[in-house]
């Protein structure tokens, strides 16, 4: 299990993970993801559903960010409580975070009951992220940052020393980046982004 007392830092999954469970007929199976936003769950929700029109339940959890109040859960369907808290159960038992399961079940003619339910839905999880490695990553604050195409090459610069993320770029005349910069290096970085001419730095809310 991943801890960490640290802000600056939290743990989450290092790419997508796959695991199939079987009872009494019935198969579980549970995808994981690294995510970033609600949007990205929702994409990939709207692509397994797609990929798996004949299962009779879809179910998720998720839980992003490090403050603790950004989850949701869903039970599709099945009885309240059966599905998509078990599933959060086991995210949070790894203390991880930017992560997404959805288990979606095939039916096989046997009803499982409230306990086998609960079950089938925690063990397919916890076999998902037993499969995948467990990352420690920088706690970044999304920032926008406008700037003359003369001064890329020095924003650029700062971006790489401080190994910070490129969400988006628009590279023109007037140029437009989305950074995801490191909590722990902020001040360093906005105090060497403020230094150069014509740079704006904006936090994004």
């Amino acid at each position: 299990m991943a801890t960490t007392t640290d802000p600056t830092f939290y743990f989450t999954i290092e790419k997508p993970a796959m695991a199939e469970f079987k009872e009494r007929g019935s198969k579980f199976v549970a995808f994981a993801y690294p995510i970033e936003t609600t949007d990205d769950f929702k994409k990939l929700l709207q692509n397994l559903k797609k990929e798996h029109p004949k299962a009779v339940h879809h179910c998720f959890a998720y839980r992003i960010g490090t403050d603790g109040n950004n989850f949701r859960v869903s039970d599709d369907g099945e009885p309240s409580a059966t599905a998509g808290r078990p599933i959060l159960g086991q995210i949070d038992s790894k203390a991880i975070t930017n992560t997404a399961v959805m288990v979606v079940r095939y039916f096989g003619g046997t009803l499982l009951g409230v306990p086998g339910l609960i079950n089938a839905y925690k063990t397919a999880t916890t076999l998902a992220l037993q499969v995948v490695p467990i990352i420690q990553k920088q706690v970044e604050e999304k920032y926008s940052i406008h700037f003359d195409h003369t001064q890329m090459n020095e924003v650029m610069m700062v971006m790489k020393q401080y190994n910070c993320t490129i969400i988006t770029r628009e590279m023109q005349l007037f140029c437009h980046i989305t950074a995801g910069i490191a909590k722990s290096r902020l001040q360093e970085v906005l105090y060497r982004l403020k230094e150069l001419q014509q740079v704006d730095v904006e936090k994004i809310k």
